[in-house]
This record gives structure tokens, C-alpha cells and sequence, in this order.
């Protein structure tokens, strides 16, 4: 079939296969083309493992280092003449590219926040690798059941007043006014309970009860802080609050695991494009602001640049790991450095149609959104017709 990107609102309803496989191929070669790794994981659980963050930590660990890994993730496999999630055939690339290599990498596609699936990776490392020495968590879910049964819904809204931003529409380019009312305290809750840190602390408790982290493992979170601009409705909503979260997290973690030696380290990263961030009100203008000056400084980053620094320059690198005062691990310093924040903030008020190309660079956004689901690669012929199956194998 002939898969062509359909576009509703913030979201594509269609993935382009080849397109996915051929984005993951970029990631393995650009990890592949580092030289004189050494001293970095052997064993590794990615939690969140079929796409951003959580699939470059898997790349960086597995083609940089040599690691074994378990993916967790919740993704659609295709069905007829209807394809798959973009992560499903993500997984897919990578397990192919590992298998070719001779790494090992196991998959499990289901719920990470339920029980059931927690038990089967645990009876999955106890069967096949005994201990893991590094879990990363990078789950990005809508909602969660939580082990009363109760499902919890996150929320991206303001809190204490509303909130009226900007968004371009991803189709036309056209600039429309948004506005979200304040959260609830319930939607508040209920952001934390999704967002926050609770299941990566249970994940840990759950693997530390089997005895299959390794002494001296390391746990790693991802978060965001960004700029100024961007906090009445990020860093200063339910986002932020959930993200507080996992701060706390993460010293919990550190602490319950002082006997194996173990760390949690939350890594704070660069503002990229995400499916959700093209809903939130100012985040499309942001990022265009940012990408036009970051790409001019030489400074752009994709997720696998930011992964593979992380895991080389920070995690395990043989020198002590850089924290700031809360005991983050900073990655978005080339974000947050003067020169790009002062273009941003100048050119803030400035965002409309006539200025968005000369100021910004809206193009290579909406080229990152269209590349979540394969399409926009100079390489890949859309025209050609493929297969929407691709096969994976799915333990147990």
C-alpha cells in the first residue's frame, strides 16, 4: 500500500514503516561512529523503550556499549491495511538491527504501570540475564490504573489562573489563540500519580525484591525545566508539579537502594518535539524560536546526541557525574545558555505569520512532528508502495 501521512488536529493517524526503520538506522550509526567506549552498562531495562529518550537510551546502551537490553512499552502492532504505532515499528527496527549484531534485546508489549507486567520482565531478567545494571525510565502515558483499581488522567493545564498562548496549526501554519482553564487540585493529583515518580519507585522496589539489580546499578528519569517563557503552563502546571515529583523520587530511590550501592539520577533535558508538545498552548513557537537559533549556533541536538552525551560525558564517562544543587544532571545547558534565551525572549513577541520563517524555524518542527511517524526523511520513497507488517517478537 501507498502510506501517506493523514493529519487530525495534533496527532497523524498513520505510520510510514520504512520511514520509522530508517529514522532508527540514523540513531544506530550515529552511536555506532563514537569510538573507545568502555566501563558503560552490560544490562540494561528500558521502561519506555519504543520511542524519544527511553529508544535512544536503548540505542546508546546496546550499539555503544554492547549492552543486553529489555524493552517495556505499550504500542499498536498493524492490523490488515491499517498500520502500526510509529513505536511498534521502532521496536521492530531496532530488535532486527540488535539481532544482525548479535545483542541480545527482549520485548514486552504491554501495560508498564500494571503488576502483571512488572512480574513477567522480572521473571524475564531472572531467566535470561539474572541482575540488570542499569534501569531507565522514560514513560510518557496519558493515564494510569493504579493498584487500587482507580484510573488516574494527567492534565497539561495551568495552575492557580488560566492560560492563553499560541499555537501553529502543523497543516496551514496558520497562528491561533488557545486558552486552558486552571487545574483542579483532582487534576493535579491525578497528573502526579501518572506523571510523577510513584511507579518508577515501584518498579525499582519490585526489581530490588527479586534481587535482580546489580550492585552499584543506576536508575535514570528524564525531565524538562526549559525557559522562562514556557513556565506559566510547563515547569509552573501539573507538568512541573509532576516533575517535582520525581525529584523526590529519585533521592527515595537512592536512599532504599544504599546497601546494593545503587543510584537514581534524574537527567533534565533539551526541549524536542513531542506529539504532546504540539497541543501545549506557546510550545510550537518556542520551539521554532529555539530550533532557529540552536541550528545557527551549532548547538541542535536530537534525543539519541542527548542519550549518547548523558550515558558518555555524565553516567560513564570514569569521572565524577556533574549535579546542580537539587542533583540533576543538566543536559539542556546548551538550551538554557544566554545567547539562545536572549533571541528567544527578543523574538517572542514577535512570532506571526509574516516573521515565522525569517525568525524561526517552523519547518523544522513540523519536519520532527512528521518524523515520529516516519515521514519527512530525504531518503525514503513515499511513493513506493510497502507492507505495513513488520514482525516482532513479543515475550512471552
Amino acid at each position: 500500500m501507498i502510506i501517506k501521512p493523514k493529519i487530525r488536529g495534533f496527532i497523524c493517524t498513520t505510520t510510514h514503516p520504512t520511514g520509522c526503520e530508517f529514522d532508527v538506522q540514523n540513531q544506530v550509526n550515529y552511536v555506532r561512529n563514537k569510538v573507545n567506549l568502555s566501563g558503560g552498562p552490560k544490562k540494561v531495562l528500558v521502561i519506555g523503550a519504543s520511542g524519544g529518550y527511553g529508544l535512544a537510551s536503548r540505542i546508546s546502551s546496546s550499539f555503544g556499549y554492547g549492552a543486553a537490553s529489555v524493552g517495556v512499552f505499550l504500542e499498536r502492532p498493524p492490523q490488515a491495511s491499517k498500520t502500526g504505532s510509529p513505536g511498534w515499528y521502532r521496536t521492530a527496527a531496532f530488535s532486527r538491527l540488535a539481532e544482525n549484531d548479535g545483542i541480545y534485546c527482549a520485548n514486552v508489549n504491554g501495560d508498564a504501570f500494571s503488576k502483571p507486567i512488572k512480574d513477567q520482565v522480572c521473571d524475564l531478567i531472572s531467566r535470561d540475564l539474572g541482575q540488570v545494571d542499569l534501569v531507565v525510565y522514560s514513560l510518557a502515558a496519558p493515564s494510569r490504573t493504579l493498584p487500587d483499581g482507580e484510573i488516574a488522567r494527567s492534565a497539561l493545564k495551568p495552575i492557580g489562573s488560566g492560560y492563553d498562548g499560541l499555537t501553529v496549526d502543523l497543516n496551514t501554519k496558520q497562528i491561533r489563540n488557545i486558552s486552558l482553564e486552571s487545574a483542579s487540585d483532582e487534576e493535579i493529583r491525578d497528573t502526579v500519580k501518572v506523571m510523577g515518580g510513584e511507579d518508577w519507585e515501584l518498579w525499582i522496589e519490585e526489581l530490588m525484591k527479586r534481587d535482580l539489580l546489580a550492585q552499584g546499578f543506576i536508575t535514570t528519569n528524564y525531565t524538562y525545566i526549559g525557559s522562562e517563557v514556557t513556565w506559566p503552563i510547563y515547569n509552573q502546571g501539573t507538568i512541573g508539579r509532576a516533575k517535582e515529583d520525581l525529584q523526590r523520587a529519585a533521592q527515595a530511590i537512592s536512599q532504599k537502594s544504599s546497601e546494593k550501592k545503587g543510584n537514581a539520577y534524574l537527567a533534565v533535558m533539551k526541549g524536542l518535539v513531542t506529539q504532546a508538545a504540539s497541543a501545549i498552548p506557546g510550545m510550537s513557537v518556542y520551539l521554532s524560536l529555539l530550533f532557529k537559533i540552536m541550528k545557527d549556533k551549532n548547538l541542535h541536538e536530537g534525543c539519541v546526541e542527548q542519550a549518547f552525551r548523558l550515558f558518555s560525558e555524565e553516567l560513564y564517562s570514569g569521572a565524577e557525574i556533574n549535579l546542580d544543587q537539587s542533583g540533576r544532571i543538566r543536559l539542556d545547558n546548551y538550551e538554557l545558555s544566554k545567547e539562545v534565551q536572549d533571541y528567544v525572549s527578543e523574538n517572542w513577541a514577535k512570532f506571526n505569520t509574516d516573521t515565522m520563517d525569517r525568525l524561526a524555524d517552523f519547518e523544522g518542527y513540523r519536519k520532527d512532528f512528521m518524523q515520529i511517524y516516519g515521514f519527512d526523511f530525504e531518503n525514503v520513497d513515499y511513493d513506493k508502495d510497502v507492507s505495513p507488517d513488520s514482525e516482532m517478537t513479543i515475550y512471552p
